[in-house]
């Protein structure tokens, strides 16, 4: 299974549904059910049904609600470059977050075996 890596705070408002969007400096084509993955471990999981943009980070900061990163947060993270809203539907937060092998350098995607024990959770 897909798994993307956020920093926290983020990652725990993901998994909680109070983060609606993503902020990337990227598009992706990922879609679907995916994990949300900080620190080493797996939080729980969410479905990433959209992309949206690009968005200046002037533009994105009237969406705050939506993604919860103020202006000075966007400004510095896009470095003059665009950005991309990632829409997250259905989040779920699993009941134990669970250590997962994240390889040395991996910034984004993770490809993550889920242990049996979580995919019973999971339907």
């Amino acid at each position: 299974m897909k798994g993307l890596i956020v920093r926290q705070p983020f990652a725990d408002m993901i998994v909680s549904g109070e983060k609606k969007w993503e902020v990337r400096t990227r598009r992706t084509g990922v879609r679907g059910e995916i994990l949300i993955l900080s620190e080493g471990h797996a939080l729980g999981t969410v479905e990433l049904s959209d992309v949206l943009g690009p968005f200046t980070p002037e533009e994105l900061a009237e969406y705050r609600d939506l993604h919860k990163a103020d202006y000075e947060f966007l400004k510095e993270y896009s470095r003059g470059r665009e950005l991309y809203a990632w829409v997250l539907k259905n989040p779920r937060r699993f009941a134990k977050k669970v250590r997962v092998d994240i390889p040395r350098g991996a910034q984004v995607w993770v490809n993550v075996e889920l242990p049996e024990m979580l995919e019973d959770e999971r339907d």
